[in-house]
């Protein structure tokens, strides 16, 4: 059989993770269609696994690459772009090695049990950002957040936030109120008597406010949702084995355990006093992250995710870091009603049946009814267990309507980001990096939030592939 056979090809997203994303200074970025709008005036942020492969070994997971972050920023002069990875301890470490030194989510240290065990995963921040007045945090799920200076990108080290202990987690999804620029966040404190721990912070990440609650076991917790006064917690039935991954006789990845007769747990607590609200148990699924939540005007909670049945995504997601993928892993746009006094799920129902991830809102609209839902789909017809997300998409929650950017045929756009325009805020702007398998190459692609099946306004060539990645943000220019 030829190595060209469609049955052994690899995929055409393929060379966009598995080749290591190529560093570049600031930038001015070439403008290949369109024109920038007038009112997009700011920074885009993108944080995601650069580097997936060194010294020819490849890593076990995609969460396993080292965080690489890209910075797109818009002017009244046009646009110019910088990539930098993230100097973690790790990757300085590994660099001057020339080889993976420590464990990672789907890995082990390298060399004999003896010389593994205590060893805990480096490490990579890599899955989101979060950009503050005066610097930029570069998130992971296992630590502190690094800073990085907003403008270069420059590491400046670990971030305490000026309350953080030494051990305490800072996780990968803050949410910020639009309104009061109150910063949100959460950690989990695995072992014997696990620890979810809550974070109030002010508009500068200063946390202010922390409380802890006892868990029943030690989680695997990425995402969480504001709904007006509340925060909410879904805790899916995915138990982590700290034992092997002590030892070094397993992998974080090989040492999560699917339990669905546990059900999901759900955890309601009050936003200004952190306190526990309720708690109840539900049938069982899986999420990675939250859309939305509010309460309606009867006093449900209403809460949007990208809900799985199963943990069949963590497998999915090992097998993208080898570039070929043969898991089907299907997430579906989800709504759930909750009363909040009792924590009880009382309905629950797809939105959107089409294969999506990574929903989010208007930033000014986080912990409110949003009428729009931004989100990243498959197209029909696109395999879920060979394929990635490949086009992005709007959910009109009053018409119950999806409309779909669709980019084409081997073109992979990322995470939508929302931006509100600064010369008028009933106007928005999505904002995606998108992989071009023909060409091997990266661009930034600009849509019109309310015109998504029309063509992007504007597209902008980058100087290197940009690895496909996780999640972004958007930091507007000050006026």
């Amino acid at each position: 059989m030829s190595a060209s056979s469609p049955t052994t090809a690899p995929p055409s997203w393929s060379a966009a993770v598995t080749q290591p994303g190529r560093e570049f200074p600031l930038t001015p970025l070439p403008l290949l269609e369109g024109e920038i709008p007038p009112g997009l005036r700011g920074t885009l942020y993108r944080n995601g696994p650069g580097r997936l492969e060194r010294g020819g070994a490849r890593v076990g997971h995609w969460f396993d690459g080292d965080g690489a972050i890209l910075a797109v920023r818009f002017s009244d002069g046009g646009a110019t772009g910088v990539y930098r990875y993230v100097q973690t301890q790790g990757y300085r470490e590994e660099s001057a090695a020339g080889r993976f030194l420590y464990p990672g989510f789907g890995m082990r240290a390298p060399g004999p049990f003896w010389k593994r065990w205590g060893k805990f995963p480096k490490h990579c921040a890599n899955t989101s950002v979060l950009a503050l007045p005066d610097k930029l945090l570069a998130l992971w799920e296992g630590g502190h957040p690094y800073g990085l200076d907003l403008e270069t990108l420059e590491t400046l080290g670990l971030d305490s936030l000026s309350q953080l202990e030494p051990e305490m987690v800072y996780s990968a999804h803050p949410k910020v109120d639009g309104a009061t620029g109150e910063i949100f966040n959460f950690g989990v404190s695995p072992g014997p008597s696990p620890q979810l721990h809550l974070y109030k912070s002010d508009r500068n990440g200063t946390i202010t406010q922390q409380a802890k609650h006892p868990l029943q076991s030690s989680p695997v917790l990425h995402d969480f949702a504001i709904a007006g006064p509340y925060l909410v917690f879904f805790i899916p039935p995915v138990e982590i084995q700290l034992l092997p991954i002590l030892f070094g006789y397993r992998s974080f990845a090989d040492s999560l355990k699917w339990q669905p007769s546990q059900g999901t747990q759900i955890l309601i607590f009050d936003r200004h006093s952190l306190e526990l609200v309720s708690q109840s148990t539900a049938e069982s699924w899986y999420q990675w992250h939250f859309s939305n939540g509010f309460v309606d005007d009867r006093g449900s909670i209403i809460i949007d995710f990208a809900r799985y049945d199963d943990f069949q995504t963590n497998e999915f997601l090992r097998e993208v870091a080898s570039g070929k993928t043969k898991t089907a892993a299907l997430s579906r746009l989800w709504r759930s009603h909750l009363n909040p006094k009792t924590g009880e799920l009382t309905d629950s129902y797809p939105l959107v049946e089409l294969s999506s991830e990574f929903p989010s809102v208007a930033p000014s609209e986080v912990g409110n009814y949003a009428r729009y839902t931004y989100l990243s789909v498959r197209r029909e017809g696109t395999s879920l267990a060979e394929d990635l997300l490949d086009a992005i998409a709007r959910w009109d929650d009053r018409t119950q309507t999806l409309e779909i950017a669709d980019p084409g045929s081997g073109l992979y756009p990322t995470e939508p980001i929302y931006v509100t325009d600064l010369e008028n805020s009933d106007r928005g702007w999505l904002l995606t990096v998108v992989y071009c398998s023909s060409s091997h190459t990266s661009e930034v692609w600009v849509y019109d939030a309310a015109r998504l099946s029309d063509a992007p306004v504007c597209r902008l060539q980058l100087p290197s592939v940009i690895p496909i990645g996780f999640h972004g943000t958007w930091k507007a220019q000050m006026r």
